[in-house]
């Protein structure tokens, strides 16, 4: 499981860094990405990557400033041109109102999809859940910003523990559909009269791990309790140490109030992205060690940054 930040400046694109999307690769668990996010210009920096726009089979969108959804008619008009691939239906969730962005962009551009997107709309005052697969669960949860805004908290389920097939070859198990059967948790009877307990032979299912990707914010409770122990807290730092002030009239956070965030969950890594364009190269590992002083493990990503969680 990966995330790659596609976008990682705040209200407008500069030479650094685009504005808001990032995708959680998921190719190793379900052979698909997920895309949080679409500010303009995201497709362009998706041709930078390996990612291939027909994996996206999910977007999730945290709120409707341009600067987070700008970019979807562009990304999901090119997405149909991959011809030598199959066409894939996609899924979309978000706040009441990217439905009819959608819709309103492709229509007046006069933009045909050879695929149906399947829009999955909320009342951000009374989301919770948003998906449940057998693999992942996906909830949201209302943010303090100066519109609708919601975080997200990707859930991976628990894994099946791993087989010792040494150990099955050493008791004398002949590799084949036995090994499956034992897999699955399935005790055995050999040839010999021998029972092959399952359990012995493996180990217990492993937590699945936990993201948390937060839209435009300000510090409060839905952040906490998105971030809960999550192996990696995604969050926005759009002002520095001393903006408390600004930041708070403008509905965003500092990177002091991302590390408070992140130190109130329990989070085990803070990224923080969102990053204002008035903050420069120099400024950037200031703004990580402030902030480093609140939580210590803490980075301040960069477009294109690919992130192993």
């Amino acid at each position: 499981m990966y995330i790659q930040f596609l976008g990682t400046g705040a209200g407008q694109p500069s030479k650094a860094r685009n504005v808001s999307s990032l995708a959680l690769k998921l190719l190793d668990e379900i052979n698909e990405v997920w895309l949080f996010d679409c500010g303009e210009g995201t497709q362009n920096r998706i041709l930078e990557t390996a990612i291939r726009p027909r994996k996206i089979s999910k977007i999730f969108i945290t709120h409707l400033h341009g600067d987070h959804i700008f970019g979807l008619p562009g990304f999901l008009s090119s997405r149909s041109f991959q011809g030598n691939e199959e066409q894939t239906d996609i899924d979309m969730y978000g706040p009441t109102g990217i439905r009819q962005f959608v819709l309103t962009s492709l229509k007046v551009s006069g933009s045909r999809l050879p695929y149906r997107i399947h829009f999955h709309e909320f009342d951000v005052d009374t989301v919770e859940r948003v998906l449940d697969t057998d693999k992942f669960t996906v909830f949201a949860d209302q943010l303090d910003h100066t519109v609708p805004c919601v975080g997200y908290r990707v859930i991976q389920k628990d894994l099946e523990g791993t087989l010792d097939a040494e150990a099955l070859r050493a008791v004398g198990v002949p590799f084949g559909p036995l090994f499956g059967k034992i897999k699955n948790g399935e005790n055995v009877i050999l040839e010999d009269g021998r029972e092959i307990v399952a359990s012995d032979y493996l180990s217990p299912p492993r937590p699945g791990k936990v993201v948390t990707i937060l839209g435009d914010t300000r510090k409060c409770h839905a952040s906490v309790r998105l971030a809960v122990n999550a192996d990696v807290l995604v969050h926005e730092a759009t002002y520095g140490k001393g903006d408390e002030v600004i930041a708070r009239k403008h509905g965003h956070s500092t990177n002091m109030e991302a590390a408070l965030v992140a130190k109130d969950a329990g989070a085990k890594r803070l990224l923080l992205n969102h990053i204002s364009p008035r903050f420069l190269s120099k400024d950037i590992s200031q703004l990580r060690k402030d902030a480093s002083t609140i939580f210590e493990n803490v980075h301040i990503v960069k477009d294109l940054e690919e992130v192993e969680v």
